[in-house]
Parts: C-alpha cells; sequence; structure tokens
C-alpha cells in the first residue's frame, strides 16, 4: 500500500492472451515491473519504393510495419522473504512466470499431437497450429495485437535448487495490421481502434505554426 493515499494507482503494462476463433480471454500476463524504456519501430509501406513510379511517390500500400521491443525484470526476492505466504515462489522460483512468456513461442504440445495423428492418418493438408491471439496492452491508448518474434531470457540469480529467482527478459513483438488479419478478424478491429486513436491523439497537437520554423509563408 502506498503511504500517500492520494497517490495514483500505478498500472502496469502486459500481455492479453485471447482465443483467436470467438476471442475468449485465456491469460493476463501483467509485467511485474514496468519496464523504463520501449522501443517503437515503424517501416512504412510505400507504393513507389525507392527509384519507383514517380505518380505513386507519396501512396502508401498499407500500414507500417510497426515493431515493439522491451526489457522485462522477473523477481522473487521479495516473496521469498516471505515463505509462507509464497509456497509457489518457494518450490519454482520464478520458473512459472518465465514459462508463462516462453509458452508463446510454442505451439500448443495438444495441438501437435493432434496434427500428428491427422498426419498418420493420411489426412492430406494438416494445417499449422493456430496460436492465441496476444494483446500488448501499454495503457488504455495502447491495445494492439501482436505477434512475438523474439524472446531472450538472461536468468542472474539462482535458489539452491537452481530454480531462477531473477531474470530479464527481451522481447520483440510486431504489431499486427489489417494487412496481416484482415478486416473482420478481431485483431484487424483492435488495429483498427488503435489507429484511430491515434489519428485522435495527433489532431489534438494542433496544425503549428509556419513562423516556429523562421518562415512567414510557404515558399
Amino acid at each position: 500500500m502506498s503511504a500517500f493515499p492520494g497517490s495514483p494507482r500505478l498500472v502496469k503494462g502486459g500481455i492479453v492472451l485471447l482465443d483467436p476463433g470467438n476471442a475468449t480471454l485465456l491469460k493476463v500476463i501483467s509485467l511485474q515491473y514496468n519496464p523504463d524504456t520501449l522501443t517503437r519501430t515503424f517501416q512504412i509501406k510505400a507504393a513507389g519504393g525507392d527509384g519507383g513510379d514517380r505518380s505513386q511517390a507519396l501512396r502508401l500500400k498499407g500500414a507500417a510495419v510497426e515493431t515493439l521491443k522491451l526489457d522485462a525484470v522477473l523477481d522473487a526476492t521479495d516473496q521469498l522473504e516471505y515463505p509462507d505466504q509464497h509456497p509457489d515462489a518457494v518450490k519454482h522460483g520464478i520458473h512459472p512466470q518465465l514459462a508463462v512468456l516462453e509458452a508463446m513461442a510454442f505451439p500448443q504440445s495438444a495441438a501437435m499431437l493432434a496434427n500428428d495423428r491427422l498426419a498418420a492418418s493420411g489426412t492430406l493438408e494438416v494445417l499449422p497450429v493456430e496460436a492465441p491471439l496476444a494483446l500488448f496492452v501499454w495503457s488504455r491508448s495502447r491495445i494492439v495485437p501482436v505477434r512475438l518474434t523474439e524472446l531472450s531470457v538472461a536468468e542472474e540469480a539462482f535458489d539452491p535448487a537452481l530454480n531462477p529467482i531473477r531474470a530479464r527478459v527481451s522481447l520483440g513483438l510486431r504489431v499486427l495490421s489489417v494487412d496481416d488479419v484482415g478486416f473482420g478478424h478481431k485483431g484487424g478491429v483492435l488495429f483498427m481502434n488503435y489507429l484511430q486513436n491515434k489519428e485522435s491523439l495527433a489532431a489534438k497537437a494542433g496544425a503549428g505554426a509556419l513562423s516556429a520554423l523562421g518562415l512567414e509563408g510557404m515558399p
């Protein structure tokens, strides 16, 4: 509890996993500590391209490909100070928290076994296993569908049984746009909400003044 009753409630960033078929909530992964830095990169989809058709120079083929990178810290030190209240931390350290993130990089084992049975039975086409729809949540203004593209785990401390008790996790995420999933998909709807909110925020910045750039008018 905060020592200051008037202090604002800390909102955590995290990832929400939904069933890709019916959008049922499967799991909420909240970051233990909010990262100090969130790096966002945009790859522009220009119609003309470098040295392309001059009539297409200002046209965009679709939404920019946005990628996100962040580092998260997992630490069981505080829980281990009160072992009676946190038996899982005593028994497993931060293994469960790491496993939740690592599971995003793998198909479900049950689905893999089911596909193997289909292949063994002679099924001509076995579809790849569909992963849950992941949403990256960074405040109400940023709720975007993403695909995990990179995961790096550096385990930095261990208990006597070699369970990790502190680790730094680096996440790479690619925002999924309507170009990836379509307008009718739940992910496409959320992306369009994200884009429209971005446009609304941009409108609040105002048009600006040429005088701020030392200009009295356009050349």
